[in-house]
């Protein structure tokens, strides 16, 4: 049966990597207020227009040796990385989903989301307004397909949301930022309440232990860019959420 598979395995991981080469073009663009529609893909260096050989997803980059056809500048590892990332990702989607189509593309599609936009938080801390937007329609798609339990959702909208947005006003920003809250907000209504707790809490928890190593070893900057951490809690919740409360709930009442 797995080898049977194997081709539909292939068919995701490719759908996946076309659409982490658009995540590329995402991540240099929008942080320049530059349009990802209708400009075409060129050299950053020297503004070649890319051939649509040379926009193969990871295959491009590989056979042109990581620069640019005409001026020879580096291309960023960055590429064929965010490329095989994205597709990995969509694999795994679909298998932990059981190759649930509908909810494993709307996975897919806001796990894409997350990555741009941890990307960019890491680089600017700054959420774009416009990836939010996009999480927040992904997740009104996500209710679409589950109405019996609207209510999850909607509650899951603002029960982490609106904690932050009140640490936001009480701090005035320093500790935590608007498009934290943001996030948050249009995860929630994706995710359903409960997820959304676990994936603030995940993000939390993983953002300290993280961000301490990265410092100590890696000599990062105190400041702290928080989208990406939760953006790694969302994705774990969304994928085993389920689980690991059911875990977490059976675990204490054995222990009581």
């Amino acid at each position: 049966m797995t080898t049977m598979l194997i081709p539909v395995y292939i068919t995701i991981f490719l759908f996946g990597i076309v659409i982490g080469s658009f995540c590329n073009v995402c991540i240099y663009r929008i942080p320049k207020k530059e349009t990802v529609v209708t400009t075409p893909s060129h050299c950053m260096n020297c503004g070649y227009q890319l051939k649509w050989y040379d926009l193969i997803p990871i295959l491009s980059w590989v056979l042109l040796g990581g620069k640019c056809r005409t001026c020879g500048q580096k291309i960023s590892v960055q590429y064929p990385l965010i490329e095989t990332l994205n597709g990995v990702l969509y694999v795994l989607i679909f298998v932990v989903n059981d190759f649930n189509l509908i909810y494993s593309i709307l996975c897919c599609l806001l796990t894409s989301a997350l990555v741009v936009l941890s990307v960019i938080d890491a680089r600017t801390f700054e959420i774009p307004l416009g990836i939010n937007i996009f999480i927040l329609v992904m997740g009104a798609l996500r209710v679409a397909t589950d109405l019996d339990h609207w209510y999850d959702y909607v509650i899951g909208f603002v029960v982490v949301s609106g904690i932050l947005q009140m640490i936001l006003w009480i701090t005035k920003g320093r500790a935590i930022g608007g498009g934290d809250v943001k996030l948050m907000a249009a995860a929630g209504l994706f995710l359903g309440w409960k997820c959304i707790l676990l994936a603030f809490v995940l993000g939390c928890v993983l953002g300290a232990i993280l961000h301490v190593i990265r410092m100590k070893f890696f000599g990062a900057d105190r400041r702290l860019a928080f989208g990406p951490y939760l953006s790694l809690g969302i994705f774990l919740s969304m994928l085993w959420g389920e689980q690991m409360i059911n875990w977490y709930i059976h675990t204490v009442l054995y222990c009581l």
